[in-house]
């Protein structure tokens, strides 16, 4: 039995996302207003904060205004306002289609809104967090949790210095028991604790699967006259044709940068597509060639999103703590935007904490926070698009999309049909000799590139020896059923070139080169056998995103 140090909170938050960091802000300025001492600890896996940060993002300020009404004169780092929104069909290779505002879902207008990057808004988060007291521990992974009476009673810390065989190498630390009377999770989309979570108490029991779109990002620096500061590009079409939805965005932010991107729905069907290849070809469209042409790639980096909506949502409260954000799925796909409803969903969490700990209430079942959650703006923002990823899924890229820019800028979002879809994104992949197989070009090092030069830019990192964090529960399924049947899509589900099936002393072999994962999740989701869970590495692990 491992001796593990113990240090005892009132509330321990794991992840230190935009829904963590509000939930913390939120508490310290309760405890602050009611004069109550409070003990807060946010656990961030990153290397710093924001170091694992990504997301596109054009930022709705609305939670932020609540949280910190000065934030202006307190430096946020938002000062790129949206000027121009534009929408495109993609056609084909060459060809698009601009799309006039009223043909197109209000909710992709982003007139008021901002482009931010949210890592450096994080940062300027936990600023503010520990200017009130918060205590912010980058580098150490939410490894375990602890259970007591089938009540949560905090989270153990992952051990550091083990070799790729668990045994303690020189400098071996033992990860730290942090318990507390409430914890709150907010890993964001797929969170290895939150995914336990969710089966343990059968939080999702009267929910629809989550869905989930695996994002890419990368930020290049660009010639100065085709800059247009505060220009957002969103667009959907080629190159995901078929029944592979999705879709593509590019934002001017300051300094004569960029930011290009392509969301793609993994409820895909063929498992011979890549979705990084999809996106280094997207490139090659003359709307993002025109202003990438003769510019710099200066990073990149890939994160699944939670998009299923208020149909996915699972219960998020239990004995011990909540689930926010991401770790629930809060995101608003009807708005390609998730940070304003994470922030809420944590804002709230705050508020029912701090009044069951003021009645003296520990470690207990806080299902006041349904009901708080659902009087809360963000809720009824996830009602009013509750259809839209379903409506997308059932009826396709057209007739979905007539659908929701009908019930959204005519209805409000209160058309009486409810579409479900129960299909999980694991499941929905054909036999490899029943799909088309797709020839993708070469990257030519100017627009599209490899995928390891790509893992490069993301300054991913993991200590050398240390356990695998990316587990098999049966090491023979790659080779034995997903190769045979689906050409095991794992080599080219992954963005970062994690996976591959290698040819060893004529035996084929599955390799996992676990150094190069970004942590986008998408292995723990796309797997058609349901084979790899992803686990937290050792703390401050995986890639290092500067301002993503």
């Amino acid at each position: 039995m491992v001796e593990r140090e113990t240090m005892e909170f009132d509330v321990v938050i794991v992840g230190a996302g935009p829904a963590g960091l509000s939930t913390a802000i939120r508490l310290a300025q309760q405890a602050q207003q009611k004069q109550q001492e409070l003990m807060i600890c946010v656990v961030e896996k990153g290397s710093e904060v924001g170091a694992h940060i990504l997301s596109g993002a054009v930022f709705e300020t609305k939670a932020l205004d609540e949280l910190l009404p000065d934030w202006q004169s307190l430096g946020a780092p938002v000062t790129t306002k949206v000027t121009q929104d534009d929408i495109y069909w993609f056609n084909n290779s060459e060809k698009a289609t601009s799309i006039p505002h009223f043909a197109s879902p209000k909710t992709f207008h982003n007139e008021g809104n901002y482009i931010v990057s949210m890592g450096n808004v994080c940062r300027f988060l936990a600023e503010q967090a520990e200017n009130l007291g918060v205590e912010i521990f980058p580098g150490f992974s939410a490894h375990s949790l602890i259970i007591e009476d089938e009540t949560v009673k905090g989270i153990i810390t992952g051990d550091m210095g083990l070799d790729k065989d668990g045994n303690e190498k020189d400098g071996y630390m033992p990860g730290m028991e942090l318990r507390a009377k409430y914890t709150v999770f907010a890993e964001g989309c797929r969170g290895h604790l939150g995914k336990e979570l969710i089966k343990h108490f059968a939080l999702d029991k009267d929910a629809s699967p989550q869905h989930y779109g695996l994002g890419f990002k990368e930020i290049w620096q660009i010639d100065p006259k085709k800059h247009k500061e505060g220009t957002v590009v969103h667009g959907t079409g080629w190159p995901l044709t078929g029944d592979t939805s999705g879709g593509a965005f590019m934002y001017h932010s300051d300094n004569n940068q960029v930011v290009v991107g392509l969301i793609v729905d993994l409820n895909y069907s063929n498992p011979h597509l890549s979705p990084f290849d999809e996106f280094q070809r997207m490139k090659h469209h003359p709307v993002f060639k025109d202003v990438l042409e003769g510019g710099e790639r200066i990073a990149y980096g890939a994160r699944a999103i939670a998009k299923g909506g208020l149909r996915s949502l699972p219960k998020m409260h239990f004995p011990g703590g909540l689930l926010v954000g991401c770790d629930a799925g809060t995101l608003n796909f009807a708005k390609i935007k998730g940070n304003h409803t994470a922030m809420k969903s944590g804002m709230v969490a705050a508020d029912v904490i701090v009044a069951a700990l003021s009645d003296g209430k520990e470690n207990a079942d806080l299902v006041e926070y349904k009901s708080a959650f659902e009087q809360s703006w963000a809720y009824k923002e996830l009602y009013q698009s509750r259809n839209f990823g379903p409506v997308m899924h059932k009826l396709g890229k057209f007739l979905g999309g007539a659908y929701n820019t009908l019930d959204q800028n005519l209805f409000g979002g209160s058309l009486p049909f409810n579409f479900e879809d129960n299909m999980p994104d694991h499941a929905t992949l054909v036999a490899a000799d029943q799909a088309e197989k797709i020839d993708y070009p070469k990257a030519d090092g100017k627009l599209s590139f490899d995928k390891l030069s790509s893992v490069f830019l993301s300054n991913t990192n993991h200590e050398e020896s240390q356990p695998c964090h990316l587990k098999l529960k049966d090491n023979s399924i790659p080779i034995t059923v997903n190769l045979p049947k689906f050409d095991e899509p794992a080599q080219r589900y992954c963005p970062a070139g994690v996976y591959e099936v290698q040819e060893v002393e004529g035996e084929k072999e599955f390799v996992i080169n676990s150094q190069n994962c970004v942590h986008c999740k998408t292995c723990d989701i796309k797997d058609p056998s349901q084979n790899i869970t992803w686990v937290t590495p050792e703390g401050a692990g995986g890639p290092n995103y500067p301002n993503m």
